[in-house]
């Protein structure tokens, strides 16, 4: 286990002191969304109490602190997926708009009829949707590299799914429903091998690891801040300059430009090229803020925590009866899918939260996970450092209660 200070952790995320339905509220549902400590919603009240004005066209006062807090969060960013520059860095609304963004902007205009794009059996439908819509609009093909029992990617036949009409490899480094941990930079390596571009959709990475993209050395990286601590509504695509500078916009309006006629307009250079209109200045400081509080915790203290209690509710849970843990891969992160036996996964997040335990119920948005396992949805405890073990004791207590009412 971590030796972290829990108590001065738990302290800085007021949200976690209250009761729900009369008990304490257990808050496992961080794969969603995670909590906000306070040094992030400080950060966004100072900006909106003292700083708030658009950025990057005003000469006042106001509008140049905006700017620059704005451009340090971008720097931080940077430095935080270890990006070579801070032109490589585009603020999205999150993982789901920046994988769009790569689809409409890189991939369809190179794309023709009867080339293909590769995903995963384990994706989440944002890292699956774009690429059929792609699909049907271009006459491209969507390939599936195949899944195993225990929830790992089957790559027995991966070299034979590149082949020379794949145009991208486009895969999840963690898996939201399952918690597995792909070996994303040997596939990269192999896909770079054969002049594949690739995209990782680090949405459920971002949280739990070290991320490092000139190490894996992917193409394009997408990730959401409010699954790292940070607000809703903002997150950042990375990409290789050289294929950025090279993509058209995605979007037209302001910030985007350098000039503008009737007869012609002269877009602007990278980043903003790809930030039209105002953008979600609060929630990028916020995301900056939530990096600060990740380096200051440290990530491999986050790590440490986080597999801790991964490892003790997988062993509490193994030990119980009737109970059977979807995704049983030897590398995961951070989740923990369940089912009762004899109780639909919606009953048990409803008793789960009638003792103020929160879990996410459902297919998460992976429904080929489901229909590969063929059950409609699983129970999902998701742990952060500031989970604790009385956290996992309760996740137990509402299982054994769950059993007891529908024996």
């Amino acid at each position: 286990m971590s030796a972290l200070n829990l108590q001065a952790i738990r302290a800085d995320f007021p949200i976690l002191h209250q009761e729900v339905n009369g008990h304490p509220l257990v808050y496992l549902d961080n794969a969603a969304s995670s909590q906000k400590p306070l040094q992030v919603i400080d950060k966004i009240n100072e900006y909106y109490h003292h700083d708030n004005a658009n950025i990057h066209r005003g000469v006042h006062k106001l509008s140049q602190r905006a700017t620059d807090a704005y451009e340090l969060a971008r720097s931080k960013v940077r430095q935080f997926l270890h990006a070579h520059s801070d032109k490589e860095i585009i603020f999205t609304r999150g993982a789901t708009e920046a994988v769009n963004l790569v689809a409409q902007s890189y991939l369809r205009p190179i794309l023709s009829a009867g080339d293909e794009i590769l995903i995963s059996h384990l994706e989440h439908h944002a890292n699956i949707v774009p690429w059929q819509m792609l699909c049907e609009q271009t006459g491209a093909k969507l390939k599936v590299i195949p899944m195993t029992q225990s929830g790992e990617l089957d790559l027995t036949n991966f070299d034979e799914l590149l082949t020379n009409k794949t145009k991208l490899l486009a895969v999840g480094q963690v898996s939201n429903a399952l918690g597995t941990v792909n070996p994303v930079k040997d596939m990269v390596a192999k896909a770079r091998a054969k002049g594949i571009a690739s995209l990782i959709d680090g949405a459920q990475a971002v949280p739990h690891m070290h991320v490092d993209v000139q190490d894996l050395d992917c193409d394009f990286y997408v990730f959401s801040g409010h699954k790292m601590f940070a607000p809703t509504g903002i997150g950042a695509l990375y990409g290789r300059e050289e294929l950025l500078n090279a993509m058209p916009p995605y979007q037209g309006g302001g910030d985007m430009i350098l000039s503008v006629s009737f007869e012609n307009t002269i877009y602007n250079e990278l980043p903003y090229k790809f930030e039209a209109g105002t953008p979600h200045i609060a929630g990028a400081i916020g995301l900056g803020a939530a990096i600060d509080y990740m380096w200051a915790i440290g990530i491999d203290n986050i790590a440490a925590q986080e597999h801790h209690l991964l490892a003790l509710a997988t062993e509490k849970v193994n030990a119980l009866s009737g109970v059977e843990i979807i995704g049983t891969a030897k590398d995961k992160a951070s989740v923990l899918s369940f089912m009762i036996d004899g109780v639909h996964p919606h009953d048990v997040g409803t008793i789960f939260d009638q003792r103020g335990v929160a879990i996410r119920t459902g297919h998460h948005c992976a429904q080929p996970v489901m229909e590969f396992y063929d059950i409609p949805a699983t129970a999902r405890a998701s742990f952060a450092f500031y989970n604790n073990d009385e956290d996992v004791d309760a996740l137990i207590k509402a299982i054994i209660k769950t059993q007891e009412l529908f024996a």
